[in-house]
């Protein structure tokens, strides 16, 4: 049966900033928060290397806000990385407070600080190579503990629901339907204000860090109702993802190279000395190209990540994870180099939202990676985003308390309509579509792209569409279509974007355009139905 439940907030997503936001608006509010899988499966869980702040007196403010500058060439908006980074020892403080175990010095004077790449500092706190873990785990402890959070376990949001709000003339988001994969039916959720906090959309992409979760699922619910995305062809892609047949998504922590790891060819050759004065410690987007070319160069699989040069008591401590999974595959990375490709990692373009994480639609909140606030510019410096998470979760929480009192309950939506549709005896044309489409984006859309590639892309993303469209349209929806019709979303928005820019900056690389323009603009795409727009509700006469 169809349920309808509602409560004063409901968060979509379970990570560092759904659960972040849940804890601070708990007090004060009936919340409810939704996880597609189990509530500790999103990409904050496996977040390895850890948390950038301002901690060292060695270090400050104006440095971090220079090095993310630097690092998102030129399309960082300062006032967002001034804001994040001001408020990032207090982020800091209070996930110690929540009861978050970082790693501390040997002697125990204080927390060990690590560098990575884009650092001119060591200002990234972390807990070993499990910094998301840590913090996850403890999140979901004091979430479950919290009597006013309801969690919604195995629930795949499918679409926001809005309505008109005649005495602002807009439209107010006032819930979402969420599919139980459990009961296999479409539930309402109504909720005075609602949160999209689902991450980025790298599953998008053939080869990838991230979990299956990271489906885009946020970014493109937030754009079928009416919110702006911005800059969505800057896709991170992690320089150092571990190759090997069994292994699908396991991610090599930056942190290694940041403690003195060296990338080299498979004759043993150091080679990123060649592409950048900084080595193994440059930007991501240098160092992923800079593999991409070798790797294509020399027509090999993949290169290497060696830090067997240092001490195995070095490594075990340090680099406890990392040293168990490559383990598992017969790797011992005390001995032998990590064999490694680039990989999808994360999204720096979003929804568009202002420093409290509003969006165009009001009651409408993003934060996290499915969001852009303008802090990760064409590139994102490693470990903001986690410290991006805990700061806008924040920031929004204070907004949402400021107004609450205000909020009129919505109006009640109806159930979700599955009165004409049936069971699907083809689910080979969805997992056959997912296929295609990730393969092609990973070809025509991947770390260097052209004109050609990015048109090819543009007719089979329509074709796609369409075909899905159709299917959508026709049978019963599962966790499967719902997260393959919003990737086909997600994508179409990344080659516009894509299409749009023209010059190479950050993570973009044209080969048609390899100049940088002297002029840094966002990639501003709004939609026909643009939410921000002023509504005129009229009123039914009985006569």
């Amino acid at each position: 049966m169809n349920q309808h439940y509602s409560h004063d907030v409901l968060i979509i997503g379970s990570g560092a900033a759904g659960l972040t936001l849940a804890l601070q608006l708990a007090d004060h509010a009936r919340v409810a928060v939704l996880s597609k899988s189990a509530i500790n499966e999103g990409s904050t869980w496996f977040a390895q290397g850890g948390i950038a702040a301002v901690l060292d007196d060695q270090d400050s403010v104006d440095a971090h806000v220079a090095d993310t500058l630097v690092a998102g060439s030129g399309l960082c908006h300062e006032d967002a990385v001034r804001f994040t980074v001001e408020r990032s020892r207090g982020a800091i403080k209070w996930l110690i407070n929540q009861g978050v175990n970082f790693t501390r010095e040997q002697d125990s004077s204080g927390y060990h600080l690590t560098q990575e790449g884009g650092h001119s500092h060591r200002r990234i706190i972390h807990s070993a190579d499990a910094t998301g873990q840590a913090v996850h785990s403890t999140l979901i402890d004091r979430v479950r503990s919290h009597p006013s959070i309801e969690i919604y376990e195995h629930h795949v949001a499918l679409n926001l629901i809005s309505q008109a709000d005649a005495d602002s003339r807009k439209l107010r988001c006032s819930g979402a339907y969420a599919l139980s994969r459990k009961a296999d039916h479409v539930h309402v959720f109504q909720a005075k204000v609602v949160v999209l906090a689902t991450g980025g959309a790298s599953k998008v992409y053939l080869y990838t860090s991230n979990p299956d979760s990271a489906s885009g699922d946020g970014i493109a619910m937030a754009w079928r109702a009416g919110c702006r995305v911005a800059n969505m062809e800057f896709n991170q892609f992690h320089p150092t993802c571990l190759y090997h047949p069994k292994a699908k998504t396991f991610l090599i922590t930056e942190a290694l190279r940041g403690e003195g790891a060296y990338l080299k060819l498979p004759n043993g050759e150091r080679f990123m000395p060649r592409f950048d004065e900084r080595a193994e410690l440059a930007p991501r987007d240098i160092v992923a190209r800079a593999i991409d070319h070798e790797i294509k160069r020399l027509g090999c699989d993949c290169v290497y990540l060696d830090i067997s040069h240092k001490s195995e008591a070095f490594i075990a401590e340090h680099f406890p994870t990392v040293k168990a999974r490559c383990l598992e595959y017969g790797i011992d990375i005390t001995r032998d180099p990590i064999p490694v490709v680039p990989a999808a990692h994360y999204t720096c373009g979003g929804v568009v939202v202002d420093r409290n994480g509003q969006t165009d639609l009001q009651n409408l909140y993003a934060i996290g990676e499915t969001s852009f606030t303008g802090l990760h510019g064409a590139n994102r410096m490693a470990s903001n985003s986690l410290l991006e998470c805990i700061v806008y979760a924040q920031s929004a929480a204070e907004h949402i308390l400021l107004k609450m009192a205000d909020l009129n309950e919505p109006d009640r939506s109806p159930n979700w309509d599955e009165s004409r549709v049936t069971n699907s005896d083809e689910d080979v044309v969805i997992s056959h579509n997912w296929d295609e489409l990730r393969r092609f984006m990973w070809d025509y859309v991947g770390i260097v792209r052209t004109h050609k590639r990015l048109e090819r892309a543009t007719h089979r993303i329509k074709l796609l569409q369409k075909e899905i469209a159709e299917y959508y349209s026709n049978y019963k929806v599962s966790g499967d279509l719902i997260e393959l019709r919003n990737l086909t979303t997600v994508a179409e928005l990344i080659i516009r974007s894509a299409m749009e820019r023209k010059e190479s900056r950050g993570l973009h690389y044209s080969l048609d355009h390899p100049e940088q323009s002297p002029i840094a603009r966002d990639t501003m795409l709004v939609p026909t139905n643009f939410a921000g727009q002023d509504i005129i509700v009229s009123k039914r006469s009985d006569g």
